[in-house]
């Protein structure tokens, strides 16, 4: 079932409480409203966020929606300026967006690897994925927001606990990172782009050095956090990613054109990937389970749509 149609480039999808999505397109700036799946309502658009610049890989990428989304409608969002990589919060006003306001600027931007994604975790901070621009070794360099997972209060300040004293920092070495999830347990998976040799699912621990560009892949070295599975890019290229029903997680693959099963267990591979809708719609930007449904984005670059599938269309159980 298409839910939405006829978009260029959509990059992110968020819920709304009252069962509504919201969809950035990344060129546009644009955001759509899909309306809950049988309300008879039909998609619009609510609003284009300025200031976006979109190049490459950059424009307007991830959404956010705090839990509290219904007692205070904020809308959050990751998007390119002309100058940098930088995160607003936008006032939702009944079914419009209001003026942004840029809570966190200053990520380096560039022509690819601008990350992107923005999530809230359990503990209801926003955490930011970002990419080293193009620039390898801003990935190493605490100087730099670029290469890292950030983490950080409503109004942009780095979050109470966070493991570099006043800084955003959450974990660094990251060549770009476009999925955040958690497990029941509050465990943090992200999905990584990798460069030639291998793309990975890592868990993500506050501090640590996942290797960008020291390391790609598994390397054992103890300096750096070895991914718990791998692929070549041909097969993944991966950007969103979810906690399925059952506890695995998906990931959504561009180059591979798929949406990849992987069981885990505390933090752990339990068992073999698997790969589902190879092809069937081309590139797989994001990935949302919502009502017993699993809901694919498509990155196609034309014609991309906002899709509910069953959820034995990915391997859910």
């Amino acid at each position: 079932m298409t839910l939405l149609g006829g978009v260029a480039v959509p990059w992110s999808t968020v819920v709304l409480p009252d069962g509504s999505a919201l969809v950035s397109e990344r060129n546009t700036g644009a955001i759509h409203r899909v309306p809950q799946p049988g309300s008879g309502g039909r998609p619009a658009v609510v609003g284009h966020v300025p200031g976006v610049v979109a190049e490459g890989e950059g424009g307007l990428l991830g959404l956010a929606v705090a839990p509290d989304f219904q007692a205070n409608p904020v809308l959050y969002a990751y998007f390119t300026s002309e100058n940098d990589n930088r995160v607003a919060a936008i006032p939702w006003r009944g079914n419009a967006i209001g003026e942004p306001v840029v809570i966190l600027d200053g990520i380096p931007r560039g022509r690819f690897h601008n990350g992107g994604r923005i999530a809230f975790g359990p503990d209801g901070y926003l955490y930011v994925t970002t990419g080293e621009s193009g620039d390898r070794q801003l990935a190493q360099s605490m100087e730099s927001l670029g290469g890292k997972i950030l983490r950080i209060t409503r109004d942009g300040k780095p979050a109470p606990g966070n493991p570099f004293g006043g800084s955003p920092v959450w974990s660094f070495g990251h060549r770009n990172v476009e999925g955040l999830a958690w497990d029941s347990s509050g465990r943090m998976y992200a999905s990584e782009f990798g460069s030639d040799a291998w793309d990975e699912l890592n868990v993500i621990e506050p501090g640590r050095n996942y290797g960008w560009p020291d390391v790609e892949g598994v390397s054992g070295d103890q300096d750096f956090v070895d991914p718990i599975a791998q692929w070549r890019p041909s097969q993944m290229s991966p950007s969103g990613i979810a906690m399925g029903p059952d506890g695995a997680v998906y990931l959504a693959a561009l180059r591979g054109q798929s949406v990849w099963r992987v069981p885990v267990r505390a933090g752990r591979l339990s068992g073999a990937p698997t790969r589902h809708l190879q092809g069937t719609y081309g590139r797989i930007r994001d990935i949302r389970f919502v009502g017993g449904r699993a809901w694919i984005l498509t990155s196609n670059a034309s014609g991309d749509r906002l899709v509910s599938l069953p959820l034995s269309a990915v391997g859910a159980r």
